[in-house]
């Protein structure tokens, strides 16, 4: 993205880096925290990277840097399995009932495969572009995307009975 000064940068990024910042964090407010603490380091540290096509990673592997912080400073607080955040506030365009269910399975993943999954599908990186964000091997990023796609559709099975039961039952 050669050529982009900040208000065109955030104008591109913001809502890729949100949607991602909220997979990871499964919270509205944490995700706009962690969207706008990646832009801040951006402004101070961005004159710094010496190849501009590297500006996506960049901006993609900071917010998940500092996700990894913030939860270590945290303590890996325990998340209650009723605290899914309010999917109609999300800037996300969810025009249907399915998109919903996708999202909300998506979020109950395991944050290991909650974040190549979010990076290949929703923000649509490469496995090598996945693998300099998240600093692990291709290899690895392939095995977590195959196995949270695993559970993804165990957990979308399940939901899907769950909610022909419940349809029966009413």
């Amino acid at each position: 993205m050669p050529g982009l000064d900040f208000e065109q940068l955030v104008e591109v990024f913001y809502m890729p880096l949100y949607r991602f910042a909220l997979s990871l964090s499964r919270e509205p407010c944490d995700a706009a925290d962690l969207t706008q603490q990646t832009f801040l380091l951006w402004a101070s540290k961005g004159h710094q990277l010496r190849e501009q096509s590297k500006v996506k990673t960049w901006l993609f592997t900071t917010l998940y840097r500092e996700f990894l912080r913030g939860e270590r400073k945290r303590g890996r607080e325990c998340r209650s399995e009723e605290q899914v955040p309010d999917l109609q506030c999300l800037p996300v365009a969810a025009s249907n009932l399915d998109g919903d269910v996708v999202v909300r399975a998506l979020l109950d993943l395991e944050e290991i495969y909650r974040a190549p999954l979010s990076l290949f599908y929703l923000q649509e990186h490469s496995y090598n572009e996945i693998a300099e964000i998240l600093q692990i091997p291709p290899g690895t990023v392939m095995s977590r995307i195959s196995r949270g796609k695993a559970q993804l559709r165990k957990q979308l099975a399940d939901g899907a009975h769950q909610s022909v039961r419940n349809r029966e039952i009413a």
